[in-house]
Protein backbone atom coordinates (compact mmCIF):
# COMPACT_ATOMS: atom_id res chain seq x y z
CA UNK A 1 0.00 0.00 0.00
CA UNK A 2 1.40 3.25 -0.77
CA UNK A 3 2.18 6.18 1.78
CA UNK A 4 0.10 9.30 1.72
CA UNK A 5 1.91 12.67 3.01
CA UNK A 6 0.79 15.86 2.89
CA UNK A 7 0.79 18.96 0.25
CA UNK A 8 3.12 22.10 0.90
CA UNK A 9 0.83 24.31 2.28
CA UNK A 10 0.46 22.04 5.35
CA UNK A 11 4.49 22.38 5.47
CA UNK A 12 3.94 26.15 5.05
CA UNK A 13 1.86 26.52 7.91
CA UNK A 14 3.48 24.59 10.11
CA UNK A 15 6.69 26.43 9.72
CA UNK A 16 5.08 29.32 10.69
CA UNK A 17 3.04 27.86 13.37
CA UNK A 18 6.45 27.02 14.92
CA UNK A 19 7.86 30.44 14.04
CA UNK A 20 5.09 32.71 15.98
CA UNK A 21 5.40 29.81 18.51
CA UNK A 22 8.85 30.92 19.39
CA UNK A 23 8.08 34.70 19.21
CA UNK A 24 5.51 34.02 21.85
CA UNK A 25 7.39 31.67 23.80
CA UNK A 26 10.99 31.80 22.59
CA UNK A 27 10.92 28.07 23.10
CA UNK A 28 11.83 25.81 19.91
CA UNK A 29 8.72 23.53 18.41
CA UNK A 30 10.03 19.87 17.12
CA UNK A 31 6.58 18.92 15.92
CA UNK A 32 4.22 21.42 14.78
CA UNK A 33 0.03 20.80 15.09
CA UNK A 34 -1.76 22.00 11.85
CA UNK A 35 -5.03 21.44 11.48
CA UNK A 36 -5.67 20.17 7.58
CA UNK A 37 -9.57 21.85 8.01
CA UNK A 38 -9.71 19.97 4.62
CA UNK A 39 -10.07 16.58 5.97
CA UNK A 40 -10.83 17.67 9.46
CA UNK A 41 -8.06 16.48 11.17
CA UNK A 42 -4.55 17.84 12.92
CA UNK A 43 -1.34 17.07 11.54
CA UNK A 44 1.93 16.91 13.56
CA UNK A 45 4.51 17.67 11.52
CA UNK A 46 8.19 17.54 12.31
CA UNK A 47 10.16 21.08 12.27
CA UNK A 48 13.73 21.15 11.39
CA UNK A 49 14.97 24.67 12.79
CA UNK A 50 13.84 27.61 14.64
CA UNK A 51 15.46 30.99 15.20
CA UNK A 52 15.20 34.15 16.82
CA UNK A 53 16.54 36.39 14.18
CA UNK A 54 15.36 39.55 16.30
CA UNK A 55 13.05 40.72 18.84
CA UNK A 56 9.99 40.88 16.49
CA UNK A 57 11.15 38.05 13.96
CA UNK A 58 11.44 34.55 13.65
CA UNK A 59 12.49 31.97 11.48
CA UNK A 60 11.44 28.00 11.16
CA UNK A 61 12.38 25.79 8.50
CA UNK A 62 9.82 22.39 7.97
CA UNK A 63 10.83 19.95 5.10
CA UNK A 64 8.13 18.58 2.26
CA UNK A 65 6.99 14.85 2.75
CA UNK A 66 4.13 14.51 -0.23
CA UNK A 67 4.57 10.38 0.97
CA UNK A 68 4.83 8.49 -1.97
CA UNK A 69 3.92 10.60 -4.51
CA UNK A 70 5.88 11.48 -7.84
CA UNK A 71 6.45 14.81 -6.85
CA UNK A 72 9.29 16.86 -7.08
CA UNK A 73 8.71 18.95 -3.83
CA UNK A 74 9.97 16.22 -2.10
CA UNK A 75 12.72 16.66 0.91
CA UNK A 76 12.42 20.54 -0.38
CA UNK A 77 13.12 23.15 2.71
CA UNK A 78 10.15 25.29 3.38
CA UNK A 79 11.02 28.49 5.59
CA UNK A 80 8.38 30.40 7.36
CA UNK A 81 9.35 34.06 8.26
CA UNK A 82 7.25 35.82 11.37
CA UNK A 83 7.34 39.00 12.07
CA UNK A 84 5.31 41.39 14.69
CA UNK A 85 3.46 43.98 13.35
CA UNK A 86 1.40 46.88 14.74
CA UNK A 87 -1.33 47.76 12.14
CA UNK A 88 -3.22 46.34 9.76
CA UNK A 89 -4.84 43.14 9.64
CA UNK A 90 -4.15 39.91 11.99
CA UNK A 91 -2.24 38.19 9.79
CA UNK A 92 -0.72 39.33 6.50
CA UNK A 93 0.66 36.68 3.96
CA UNK A 94 3.71 37.23 1.82
CA UNK A 95 5.45 35.00 -0.70
CA UNK A 96 9.40 35.38 -1.04
CA UNK A 97 11.52 34.02 -2.62
CA UNK A 98 11.04 30.81 -4.76
CA UNK A 99 6.93 31.42 -4.18
CA UNK A 100 5.80 31.90 -7.38
CA UNK A 101 4.32 34.77 -9.25
CA UNK A 102 0.72 34.93 -10.99
CA UNK A 103 1.53 36.57 -14.04
CA UNK A 104 -2.37 36.86 -14.65
CA UNK A 105 -3.31 38.17 -11.28
CA UNK A 106 -0.90 41.37 -11.13
CA UNK A 107 2.02 39.32 -9.74
CA UNK A 108 0.59 38.55 -6.42
CA UNK A 109 2.32 35.50 -5.13
CA UNK A 110 1.14 31.87 -5.71
CA UNK A 111 -0.62 30.65 -2.59
CA UNK A 112 -4.16 29.84 -3.62
CA UNK A 113 -7.32 29.12 -1.60
CA UNK A 114 -6.84 26.36 0.59
CA UNK A 115 -3.27 27.36 1.34
CA UNK A 116 -4.23 30.99 2.34
CA UNK A 117 -7.05 29.52 4.81
CA UNK A 118 -5.03 26.49 6.53
CA UNK A 119 -2.61 30.03 7.44
CA UNK A 120 -4.96 32.37 8.71
CA UNK A 121 -7.37 30.13 10.58
CA UNK A 122 -3.86 28.28 12.13
CA UNK A 123 -2.26 31.37 13.27
CA UNK A 124 -5.30 33.29 14.01
CA UNK A 125 -6.05 31.13 17.09
CA UNK A 126 -2.32 31.23 18.13
CA UNK A 127 -2.50 35.61 18.60
CA UNK A 128 -4.08 37.12 21.08
CA UNK A 129 -6.63 40.33 20.47
CA UNK A 130 -4.63 42.98 19.01
CA UNK A 131 -1.82 41.31 18.01
CA UNK A 132 -1.05 41.49 14.18
CA UNK A 133 1.56 39.47 12.42
CA UNK A 134 3.26 39.34 9.03
CA UNK A 135 4.18 35.85 7.66
CA UNK A 136 6.61 35.39 4.32
CA UNK A 137 6.89 31.74 3.03
CA UNK A 138 10.14 31.07 1.52
CA UNK A 139 11.21 28.37 -0.74
CA UNK A 140 15.18 28.31 -1.06
CA UNK A 141 14.53 25.36 -4.04
CA UNK A 142 11.39 27.11 -5.12
CA UNK A 143 13.29 28.89 -8.26
CA UNK A 144 15.11 26.11 -9.62
CA UNK A 145 12.42 23.29 -9.07
CA UNK A 146 9.82 25.54 -11.38
CA UNK A 147 11.86 25.07 -14.16
CA UNK A 148 10.67 21.44 -14.34
CA UNK A 149 7.03 22.06 -13.84
CA UNK A 150 4.16 23.32 -15.74
CA UNK A 151 3.85 26.29 -13.72
CA UNK A 152 4.54 28.83 -16.46
CA UNK A 153 2.08 27.16 -18.48
CA UNK A 154 -0.21 28.89 -15.94
CA UNK A 155 1.23 31.75 -15.69
CA UNK A 156 3.30 30.89 -13.07
CA UNK A 157 6.90 32.35 -12.80
CA UNK A 158 10.16 32.45 -10.77
CA UNK A 159 8.58 30.03 -8.19
CA UNK A 160 6.31 27.07 -7.25
CA UNK A 161 2.83 27.51 -6.16
CA UNK A 162 0.98 26.45 -2.77
CA UNK A 163 -1.94 25.18 -4.39
CA UNK A 164 -3.95 22.52 -3.51
CA UNK A 165 -7.85 21.65 -1.65
CA UNK A 166 -6.56 19.55 0.66
CA UNK A 167 -4.01 18.87 3.09
CA UNK A 168 -3.71 15.45 2.05
CA UNK A 169 -1.16 14.53 -0.66
CA UNK A 170 -2.19 11.19 -2.50
CA UNK A 171 0.29 9.21 -5.14
CA UNK A 172 -1.77 10.59 -7.87
CA UNK A 173 0.72 8.04 -10.53
CA UNK A 174 0.05 4.66 -8.31
CA UNK A 175 -2.80 1.65 -9.30
CA UNK A 176 -3.49 2.29 -4.81
CA UNK A 177 -4.37 5.89 -6.02
CA UNK A 178 -6.74 4.58 -8.99
CA UNK A 179 -8.58 2.67 -5.99
CA UNK A 180 -9.31 5.85 -4.00
CA UNK A 181 -10.18 7.78 -7.09
CA UNK A 182 -12.82 4.97 -7.86
CA UNK A 183 -13.97 5.10 -4.17
CA UNK A 184 -14.56 8.51 -4.78
CA UNK A 185 -16.63 8.15 -7.51
CA UNK A 186 -18.70 5.06 -6.84
CA UNK A 187 -19.63 7.26 -3.74
CA UNK A 188 -20.65 10.17 -5.81
CA UNK A 189 -22.50 7.87 -8.69
CA UNK A 190 -24.81 6.80 -6.09
CA UNK A 191 -25.91 10.29 -5.66
CA UNK A 192 -26.06 12.18 -8.91
CA UNK A 193 -26.61 11.18 -12.62
CA UNK A 194 -24.29 14.15 -13.88
CA UNK A 195 -20.76 13.97 -12.51
CA UNK A 196 -17.77 16.39 -13.64
CA UNK A 197 -14.15 14.74 -14.43
CA UNK A 198 -11.18 17.16 -13.07
CA UNK A 199 -7.43 15.82 -13.74
CA UNK A 200 -6.15 18.11 -11.63
CA UNK A 201 -6.16 21.20 -8.81
CA UNK A 202 -6.35 23.85 -11.55
CA UNK A 203 -10.30 22.01 -12.85
CA UNK A 204 -11.43 21.69 -9.45
CA UNK A 205 -10.45 25.14 -8.55
CA UNK A 206 -12.19 26.89 -11.71
CA UNK A 207 -15.20 24.47 -11.61
CA UNK A 208 -15.61 25.40 -8.31
CA UNK A 209 -15.80 29.46 -8.79
CA UNK A 210 -17.83 28.36 -11.76
CA UNK A 211 -20.80 27.44 -9.43
CA UNK A 212 -20.08 23.51 -10.18
CA UNK A 213 -21.76 22.08 -6.74
CA UNK A 214 -18.36 20.31 -5.28
CA UNK A 215 -20.33 17.17 -4.50
CA UNK A 216 -20.39 16.18 -8.21
CA UNK A 217 -17.05 17.42 -8.45
CA UNK A 218 -14.16 14.25 -9.09
CA UNK A 219 -10.45 14.60 -9.46
CA UNK A 220 -9.23 11.87 -11.73
CA UNK A 221 -5.44 12.79 -12.10
CA UNK A 222 -4.04 11.01 -15.05
CA UNK A 223 -6.54 7.90 -15.15
CA UNK A 224 -9.34 9.24 -17.36
CA UNK A 225 -9.88 5.83 -19.00
CA UNK A 226 -10.97 3.16 -16.25
CA UNK A 227 -12.82 6.23 -14.28
CA UNK A 228 -15.12 6.74 -17.28
CA UNK A 229 -15.48 2.70 -17.35
CA UNK A 230 -16.24 3.30 -13.99
CA UNK A 231 -18.57 5.78 -14.36
CA UNK A 232 -20.35 3.94 -17.00
CA UNK A 233 -20.66 0.33 -14.92
CA UNK A 234 -21.99 2.97 -12.15
CA UNK A 235 -24.70 4.12 -14.22
CA UNK A 236 -23.14 7.67 -14.50
CA UNK A 237 -25.52 9.35 -17.05
CA UNK A 238 -23.62 12.57 -18.10
CA UNK A 239 -19.77 13.29 -17.46
CA UNK A 240 -18.57 17.13 -18.20
CA UNK A 241 -14.37 16.52 -18.71
CA UNK A 242 -12.90 19.39 -17.61
CA UNK A 243 -9.14 19.95 -18.06
CA UNK A 244 -6.42 22.05 -18.80
CA UNK A 245 -6.35 21.85 -22.94
CA UNK A 246 -2.91 20.83 -23.19
CA UNK A 247 -4.15 17.72 -21.09
CA UNK A 248 -7.30 17.21 -22.14
CA UNK A 249 -6.38 17.00 -25.84
CA UNK A 250 -4.96 14.04 -25.72
CA UNK A 251 -8.18 12.17 -25.79
CA UNK A 252 -8.84 13.71 -29.07
CA UNK A 253 -6.07 11.56 -30.23
CA UNK A 254 -6.86 8.45 -28.28
CA UNK A 255 -4.70 8.85 -25.25
CA UNK A 256 -6.36 7.97 -22.12
CA UNK A 257 -4.19 7.79 -19.73
CA UNK A 258 -2.52 11.67 -19.89
CA UNK A 259 0.58 11.17 -17.58
CA UNK A 260 3.47 12.45 -20.13
CA UNK A 261 5.83 9.65 -19.31
CA UNK A 262 3.17 7.06 -20.93
CA UNK A 263 2.47 9.15 -24.08
CA UNK A 264 2.02 13.07 -24.78
CA UNK A 265 0.67 13.59 -28.70
CA UNK A 266 -0.26 16.87 -28.24
CA UNK A 267 1.74 18.59 -31.05
CA UNK A 268 0.43 15.84 -33.39
CA UNK A 269 -3.28 16.22 -32.35
CA UNK A 270 -2.88 20.20 -32.79
CA UNK A 271 -1.55 20.36 -35.95
CA UNK A 272 -3.69 17.31 -37.53
CA UNK A 273 -6.58 19.32 -36.77
CA UNK A 274 -5.05 22.55 -38.01
CA UNK A 275 -4.93 20.88 -41.28
CA UNK A 276 -8.03 19.65 -41.12
CA UNK A 277 -9.39 23.47 -40.60
CA UNK A 278 -7.15 24.13 -43.81
CA UNK A 279 -4.82 26.42 -42.24
CA UNK A 280 -1.62 26.82 -44.44
CA UNK A 281 1.35 24.38 -44.21
CA UNK A 282 3.71 27.36 -42.29
CA UNK A 283 1.08 28.26 -39.55
CA UNK A 284 0.66 24.10 -39.02
CA UNK A 285 4.73 24.07 -38.97
CA UNK A 286 4.58 26.72 -36.22
CA UNK A 287 2.08 25.03 -33.93
CA UNK A 288 3.80 21.70 -34.71
CA UNK A 289 7.42 22.95 -33.49
CA UNK A 290 5.38 25.10 -30.46
CA UNK A 291 7.18 24.07 -27.25
CA UNK A 292 3.73 23.48 -25.65
CA UNK A 293 0.60 23.40 -26.14
CA UNK A 294 0.04 27.02 -24.65
CA UNK A 295 2.49 28.37 -27.27
CA UNK A 296 1.02 26.38 -29.77
CA UNK A 297 -2.65 28.45 -29.07
CA UNK A 298 -0.62 31.89 -28.57
CA UNK A 299 0.39 31.32 -32.61
CA UNK A 300 -3.48 30.92 -33.13
CA UNK A 301 -4.37 33.53 -31.30
CA UNK A 302 -1.98 35.75 -33.12
CA UNK A 303 -3.25 34.53 -36.18
CA UNK A 304 -6.63 35.65 -35.31
CA UNK A 305 -5.73 38.71 -34.45
CA UNK A 306 -3.64 39.50 -37.52
CA UNK A 307 -6.70 38.29 -39.81
CA UNK A 308 -9.34 38.76 -37.95
CA UNK A 309 -9.92 35.16 -38.21
CA UNK A 310 -11.62 32.21 -36.20
CA UNK A 311 -8.90 29.63 -36.12
CA UNK A 312 -8.91 29.32 -32.37
CA UNK A 313 -12.58 28.73 -31.99
CA UNK A 314 -12.56 26.31 -35.34
CA UNK A 315 -9.51 23.93 -34.10
CA UNK A 316 -10.33 24.18 -30.72
CA UNK A 317 -14.04 23.19 -31.52
CA UNK A 318 -12.80 20.34 -33.61
CA UNK A 319 -10.63 18.78 -30.99
CA UNK A 320 -13.36 19.25 -28.28
CA UNK A 321 -16.05 17.50 -30.66
CA UNK A 322 -13.25 14.43 -31.25
CA UNK A 323 -12.45 14.17 -27.32
CA UNK A 324 -16.30 13.63 -26.68
CA UNK A 325 -16.51 11.11 -29.75
CA UNK A 326 -14.00 8.90 -28.82
CA UNK A 327 -14.82 9.20 -24.97
CA UNK A 328 -17.96 7.99 -25.75
CA UNK A 329 -16.34 5.33 -27.79
CA UNK A 330 -13.45 3.80 -25.27
CA UNK A 331 -16.27 3.66 -23.31
CA UNK A 332 -18.38 1.22 -25.48
CA UNK A 333 -15.54 -0.87 -26.34
CA UNK A 334 -14.06 -1.45 -22.79
CA UNK A 335 -17.15 -1.15 -20.75
CA UNK A 336 -18.35 -5.07 -20.37
CA UNK A 337 -20.34 -4.58 -17.53
CA UNK A 338 -21.97 -1.53 -18.14
CA UNK A 339 -24.49 0.16 -20.80
CA UNK A 340 -21.57 1.79 -22.91
CA UNK A 341 -24.23 4.77 -23.08
CA UNK A 342 -22.70 7.47 -20.54
CA UNK A 343 -22.66 11.27 -22.37
CA UNK A 344 -19.60 12.72 -22.43
CA UNK A 345 -18.84 16.21 -23.03
CA UNK A 346 -15.61 18.69 -22.80
CA UNK A 347 -14.32 22.00 -21.70
CA UNK A 348 -10.90 22.83 -22.38
CA UNK A 349 -9.37 25.87 -20.82
CA UNK A 350 -5.91 27.74 -20.76
CA UNK A 351 -3.04 28.66 -18.67
CA UNK A 352 -4.98 31.55 -17.40
CA UNK A 353 -7.93 29.00 -16.33
CA UNK A 354 -10.03 30.90 -19.44
CA UNK A 355 -12.63 28.72 -21.08
CA UNK A 356 -11.34 27.98 -24.71
CA UNK A 357 -14.35 26.61 -25.80
CA UNK A 358 -17.30 24.31 -24.98
CA UNK A 359 -17.99 20.81 -26.99
CA UNK A 360 -22.00 21.22 -27.97
CA UNK A 361 -22.77 18.75 -25.16
CA UNK A 362 -20.52 20.50 -22.41
CA UNK A 363 -22.97 23.67 -23.07
CA UNK A 364 -25.94 21.33 -22.43
CA UNK A 365 -24.45 19.78 -19.40
CA UNK A 366 -23.02 23.26 -18.02
CA UNK A 367 -26.57 24.36 -18.38
CA UNK A 368 -27.63 21.58 -15.87
CA UNK A 369 -24.83 21.55 -13.55
CA UNK A 370 -24.72 25.53 -12.70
Amino acid sequence: MSRSGYTLPVFACAAAVAALHWLRDRQPLTLASVDLIEPAQIAEIPIEQVAGLSENTALAIARSDPGDNLDLTKDTPIWALVEWREAGEAVIIKGGEGIGRQLNADNKPAIYAYAQRLLQENLQRMLASGEKITVTIILPEGRSLAVRTSNSAFGVVEGLSLLGTTGISQPLSTPDQLAVFRAELQNKASRFESLVFCIGENGLDLAHKLGINPEQLVKTANWLGPMLVEADVLGVKEILLFGYHGKLMKLAGGIFHTHHYLADGRREILAAHCAIAGLKSPDIQAVFNSATAEAALTHLKSLDTATGSDWVNQVYSAIAETIDVRSQEYIQNHSQRGTGSTVCGSILFDRDRKIIVKSKTAGLLMGKLC
